[in-house]
């Protein structure tokens, strides 16, 4: 019997190990109804004649139900506490039953032809398409996907994002001389006038004047005059260029960076933490809308649902090939771990019951044997 206490095991546990006992019981009463009816027999067959095909079935039975008692016990511990060879084959041989166990996963369930052959028969994109494209079902992977992002912006260190932000910044915007390209972004501004609106805008109080006299007015032409000599000396001239360059390092000097994306990171991840949070959110919300118009389309493009099935089969079948020795070694560690004892408890809760038909089919079995035998040999031997 499993030694763990009732308490310490789940309600499946408990209600195998009820089950378990019941069977024990069962089994148990059968060979003792045998052992009855055979010294009933053996008593009154000088009597009654035909007391001994009882006997002779009883007999049977019982060395029947002794047998299978054994083999079923023999599997879990010693029978009686005898040091019987080859017994307490679990206990004693637990870690190669956990390597043969794995061998035996990884070779005929983590294959990728057994992989494929199941997805290519389950039609994984139309079935997650039908669940996800249903309301409740799309705002539980919401919830959880928002659960997810919320866990990992907590997660992250404010300083460290900073730094991160800091450090691109400088790479893409410090770094990089602005000049040149400054220089030819203006410069085709200015070939395609395309900055007169702004200048217009910029001198409203005499905008209408200059819209009047558009092609001649002076101050039009300085200005456009000015625009095209910056927009060249951004490109070629150094002293022009120099002077941007420094503007630029005294607008984005350290404590300013540093400042603007640690506000920058801040501000974002206080608006999305409180985006996820809520429910009713418009981020919330139109992640809840998009996941279900992926479930729509998944569920009525055909070509669609062929490329991820195609996409989740390759996908699975690669890690199988290149990950299943390591799966199956969960088996193999697994079982490496566990306690010889607790072994014994675990696999005599999941099988023990089914066990217990042996042991009972045995003393039927073995009763119909020793029927049989008595009646050929009563039959064939002159005075047995």
């Amino acid at each position: 019997m499993p030694r763990t206490p009732m308490t310490q095991l789940s309600p499946a546990d408990q209600e195998r190990l009820r089950a378990l006992r019941r069977m024990k019981a069962v089994a148990l009463g059968a060979l003792v109804f045998m052992a009855v009816v055979f010294v009933f027999a053996f008593a009154f067959q000088q009597r009654f004649d035909w007391l001994a095909y009882v006997r002779a079935a009883a007999e049977g039975g019982m060395v029947g139900a002794l047998a299978d008692w054994f083999a079923v016990t023999a599997l879990f511990r010693r029978p009686l506490g005898l040091p019987i060879p080859h017994t307490a084959i679990i206990p004693s041989r637990k870690d190669e039953i956990g390597r043969s166990l794995g061998e035996f996963v990884e070779t005929n369930f983590l294959a990728g032809d057994v992989v494929r052959t199941k997805l290519s028969s389950t039609r994984i994109a139309f079935r997650a398409g039908e669940w996800l494209r249903e309301a409740p079902h799309a705002e539980r992977v919401g919830a959880e996907g928002a659960t997810i992002a919320t866990a990992v912006l907590n997660a992250l260190s404010d300083d460290d994002v900073r730094d991160l932000i800091t450090d691109l910044a400088r790479e893409h915007l410090v770094a990089p001389e602005w000049g040149p390209p400054a220089g030819a972004w203006l410069e085709k501004i200015v070939e395609a006038e395309a900055h007169h609106g702004a200048v217009d805008l910029a001198v409203d109080s005499i905008g209408r004047w200059l819209e009047a006299n558009a092609e001649s007015h002076p101050a039009r032409i300085a200005i456009d005059g000015y625009l095209g000599r910056l927009a060249d000396n951004l490109q070629n001239d150094p002293a022009t260029r120099a002077k941007l360059e420094n503007a630029k390092a005294s607008l984005f000097d350290s404590p300013r960076v540093g400042a603007l994306a640690a506000e920058a990171w801040n501000t974002a991840k206080n608006g999305l933490l409180a985006a996820l949070a809520d429910p009713e959110s418009g981020l919330r919300r139109r992640a809840v809308q998009a996941l279900q118009e992926v479930g729509e389309r998944l569920t009525t493009d055909a070509a669609l649902q062929t490329r991820v099935d195609t996409w989740v089969s390759d996908a699975a079948v690669f890690l199988v090939d290149r990950y299943r020795h390591d799966i199956a070694s969960i088996i193999t560690d697994t079982v490496e771990r566990w306690d010889p004892a607790e072994t014994t408890e675990k696999i005599e809760l999941m099988v023990g019951r089914d066990l217990q038909y042996i042991r009972l089919n045995g003393t039927f079995v073995g009763a119909l044997a020793g029927l049989v035998i008595f009646s050929i040999a009563h039959a064939l031997i002159p005075g047995v």
